[in-house]
C-alpha cells in the first residue's frame, strides 16, 4: 500500500525539508481585511510580523473544504492512503475538515491524525510519519508509531501578553491571568488539546529558564529526544538559547522551527517556545 502524508501550514516545516521527505501541504488562511493569503505561500513568516506592524491583526481560518478535497482527488492517482496531520483540534477546525474531506473522495482511504499541538511539534509527527511511508509502513503502523510518541510529547511557550490569545478565543483560563498581565511572562501550554496557563513567571529570562528545565526533567532519562526551539521574529535568540541547550542536554537533537503567520497572529512577536519528543 503507498502512503501519502499531508499536514498543514502550521507544522512550518521548511519547504526543502517537506520536498526531501515527500510531505504535502495546504496552507491554513490569514485575512487582512478582503485580502486572503495562504500562509507559507502568498506570505512568509518574516513578511507576516513586517506586515502586522502597519496593518491591523488578520483574521485566520482552516482551510477551505474544497482545497482539501482537491488535494486528496490528486492524490488519488497515485496512491492508495493518506495519513492528514494536523494542528490540534482544541484550536482550529483544519483536522475535522480533513476528516469531512476524506469522505468526499473515492479510491483512497484518509486517515485524519490530531497532533494536540501545533508548529514545529506537529512537523514532527509529520516527518517521522513520512519516513515511514517512504520505507512502505502500513497506515496502521505509521499512526500506531505517532500515536507511540504522542505519549512523550511536550511543548510550553511563552508570550509577552495574553491580548492576541484572549482577542482570538484561543486561550482557555485566561482568567487566571487577568490583572498581572503587565507583571508576568505567561508561560502556556497545550492540555486536553487547547492551549491553557501553565506557570506565571516574572521574567523572559525566567520563563526560558523553566522551559530549560522541564525538558531537563526528560532528558534526565538519558533517552535520546528530538527538541524544536520556536521563535515568533527573534531568530538570533532562538540560536544563542539552542547553543546554550546543547551544552546542558547532549542526548538532544535540537532545531530552530518558528511560529508563523496563522499562530503568529494569535501569540503575537516575541513569543519563544519548545518543545520535544523522544526518538
Amino acid at each position: 500500500m503507498k502512503t501519502a502524508i499531508v499536514t498543514d501550514s502550521t507544522a512550518y516545516i521548511p519547504k526543502d525539508i517537506r520536498e526531501k521527505w515527500n510531505i504535502h501541504m495546504i496552507p491554513l488562511q490569514v485575512i487582512f481585511g478582503t485580502e486572503v493569503l495562504q500562509e507559507e505561500i502568498d506570505i512568509t513568516a518574516s513578511e507576516f510580523y513586517e506586515a502586522v506592524r502597519t496593518k491591523e491583526l488578520p483574521k485566520t481560518s482552516q482551510p477551505p473544504i474544497g482545497q482539501m478535497v482537491e488535494l486528496l482527488e490528486k492524490l488519488s492517482k497515485d496512491y492508495d492512503a493518506v495519513i492528514s496531520i494536523h494542528l490540534s483540534s482544541g484550536i482550529s477546525g483544519t483536522y475535522q475538515g480533513a476528516i469531512t474531506a476524506g469522505t468526499m473522495v473515492d479510491g483512497i482511504k484518509v486517515f485524519a491524525f490530531d497532533s494536540e499541538i501545533s508548529c514545529m511539534v506537529q512537523g514532527l509527527y509529520a516527518i517521522e510519519a513520512a519516513m515511514m511511508a517512504l520505507q512502505g509502513k502500513t497506515p496502521e503502523v505509521i499512526l500506531e508509531r505517532l500515536e507511540e510518541l504522542k505519549k512523550t510529547a511536550r511543548a510550553y511557550f511563552m508570550v509577552d501578553d495574553l491580548s492576541h490569545l484572549q482577542r482570538g478565543g484561543r486561550l482557555s483560563g485566561a482568567q487566571a491571568f487577568i490583572g498581572s498581565l503587565l507583571q508576568v511572562k505567561p508561560l502556556l501550554h497545550f492540555e486536553d488539546k487547547v492551549i491553557v496557563p501553565f506557570e506565571k513567571i516574572r521574567t523572559r529570562k525566567k520563563a526560558l529558564k523553566r522551559i530549560s528545565d522541564l525538558l531537563g526533567e526528560d532528558a534526565a532519562s538519558g533517552k535520546a529526544y528530538r527538541a524544536v526551539i520556536i521563535h515568533a521574529n527573534r531568530e538570533k535568540e532562538a540560536n544563542e538559547w539552542k547553543d546554550e541547550l546543547e551544552t546542558l542536554y547532549p542526548n538532544v537533537e535540537f532545531s530552530i522551527g518558528y511560529f508563523g503567520a496563522v499562530i503568529g497572529t494569535h501569540l503575537g512577536e516575541g513569543s519563544m517556545g519548545m518543545g520535544w519528543m523522544k526518538k
